[in-house]
């Protein structure tokens, strides 16, 4: 997963299907997705074992439950261990960036699904780290 652009989409799916991947897909990124952990399963990443996904990544959206300790032990891991010149944003449900203020002060924040502007410059910051890395 060395390809330039690679964005990793950590997703829960929902009632109306994937996360929109396909504005980043448009614009030249190669998308690759992870559900998070199986029910009652423990994410490889928190296991010790490290992510194939995450470590290939150029940047990450993380769009898991911050109610749940486990996705929010995951985030913690992303931020732990992906170089800083990968850009990670985290969409929240509305209030969980005051609840979950400390968790998320290294990343961007998107409340609820982002708009084509906030996807735009996302994808723009991960070709610009790509460029000057």
């Amino acid at each position: 997963m060395d390809a330039e652009g690679v964005i990793l989409l950590d997703v829960v799916p929902g009632p109306d299907g994937e996360f929109d991947r396909s504005f980043l897909e448009r614009v030249g990124h190669r998308v690759v997705v992870c559900h998070g952990p199986a029910h009652k399963q423990l994410c490889p990443i928190l296991a010790g074992a490290g992510c194939v996904k995450a470590e290939g990544a150029h940047g990450i959206v993380f769009a898991l439950d911050l109610d749940r300790a486990q996705h929010r032990a995951i985030l913690r891991r992303y931020v732990e261990t992906t170089r800083e010149d990968v850009p990670i944003r985290v969409v929240v449900k509305p209030g969980q960036e005051e609840r979950f203020a400390n968790l998320l002060r290294d990343v961007e924040v998107w409340v609820g699904e982002p708009n084509v502007a906030e996807l735009d410059g996302f994808a723009a910051e991960v070709e610009s780290a790509d460029r000057f890395t």
